[in-house]
Parts: structure tokens; sequence; C-alpha cells
């Protein structure tokens, strides 16, 4: 069975949603595989990956408010502080979300729905460059 693998980078400007949607398509593209499926990895600790409603931003602006309510900065009790106040939301941020997606390939195209985007979650207020790998296997 034919595989093709690919790494990427992504440079954020801190926390956020960014599509990498188009990025994910090209790794389709050049790999000649029309039917099959894409694994899609985030290789951090402190960011994470979703398919998420791509139409309308005000969708990304509430998911963001609700992990900054759901897992906010600056609790007391969080201990693994070492790298700053955002350390352990981040991490946690992405224990509750993913760290991988698959998305099946037909006809050689990723078959998201009209309004889905695959995004790297940024979970760290900092702007970071994080390492994406997409592997895809088929015929």
């Amino acid at each position: 069975m034919p595989a093709h693998a690919e790494q990427f980078s992504i440079t954020t400007r801190g926390k956020g949603t960014y599509e990498i949607t188009e990025r994910c398509r090209q790794v389709i593209r050049v790999s000649g595989i029309r039917t099959g499926s894409a694994t899609i990895m985030v290789k951090h600790t402190s960011a994470s990956l979703l398919i998420f409603e791509n139409a309308d931003p005000s969708a990304r602006t509430d998911l963001h408010a609700f992990f900054d309510h759901l897992v906010p900065e600056d609790t007391a009790y969080f201990v693994h502080t070492h790298e700053g106040s955002d350390d352990m939301p981040s991490h946690l941020r992405m224990a509750l979300t993913r760290t991988s997606e698959v998305v099946p390939v037909m006809n050689g195209c990723l078959t998201l729905g009209t309004w889905q985007g695959i995004y790297l979650f940024e979970h760290r207020r900092a702007p970071h460059t994080r390492e994406i790998v997409v592997s895809v296997v088929g015929d």
C-alpha cells in the first residue's frame, strides 16, 4: 500500500487558531494517493489540532473564549508553572482536544464537510513554531 509523509512548520502569533487545511491538501496532492486516509499530527504538548467551523470566524472567537473560561490561567492550585502562568493551562487544553486527526481521502481530496477546516490550536500566549506531520496511506 503506497504511503507518503511530510512535515511542515507553522509559526503562530500566540494563542488562537490557525487554519492549515490548504497545507494538508497540498500534501495529499503531492502524495498522488487517490483513496485512503490522511493522519495529521502536531508534535507538541501545548498545541492541538481541530476540525472546526471555517465559514464564520465568530465560531472560533467563541471557542477561544470557552477554553479561556474552562481552563483559566493563574489558577492557584497549578504546580506546573515553570514556563509561566499559561504553561499548565496549555497542557490541559491540549489534553481536552487532540494532537491528531484522521481524515478520509477520496478522489485525491480530503473529505471535509462544507464548513470544516483543519486548525492548529495554539494554547500558549507567546509566538511559537509548531511542527505538523501529515501521513497519507492508500491507493
